[in-house]
């Protein structure tokens, strides 16, 4: 299950884009169905079948008029494990000169939904 939701960027582009950082209970775990739904101008952003698990965002009159246009946005997911995607403590100081560097694994996801209005 999602344990907490939260929107770190809006912007336009060709369309509305959502940035959203996501922490999962478990790395086993692929319960994930996104839904965005606007009302006023608050978007808001939940898990399907978790009411806990919700954040919104209020938008400005360009991205509002972005989303009642497209009726859809892009949703930029960057999943992480609460314990599991912490700091890195043996870190290579300068990965250029060090051809084994190993960073974190950052598990991201993109997608198109369309808002509920």
């Amino acid at each position: 299950m999602v344990r907490s939701i939260e929107i770190t960027k809006v912007s336009i582009r060709d369309r509305l884009i959502i940035d959203a950082n996501v922490r999962m209970n478990d790395p086993k775990d692929y319960d994930f169905s996104p839904r965005v739904a606007i009302d006023g101008s608050i978007l808001s952003l939940h898990n399907e079948g978790d009411d806990e698990s919700t954040t919104s965002v209020e938008l400005d009159a360009e991205q509002m008029t972005t989303a009642e246009r497209d009726r859809l946005l892009e949703l930029r997911v960057k999943f992480s494990v609460e314990g599991m995607h912490g700091v890195l403590t043996h870190k290579t100081e300068n990965t250029r000169i060090a051809p084994n560097a190993k960073k974190l694994a950052e598990p991201r996801w993109k997608t198109v939904l369309p808002l509920s209005m």
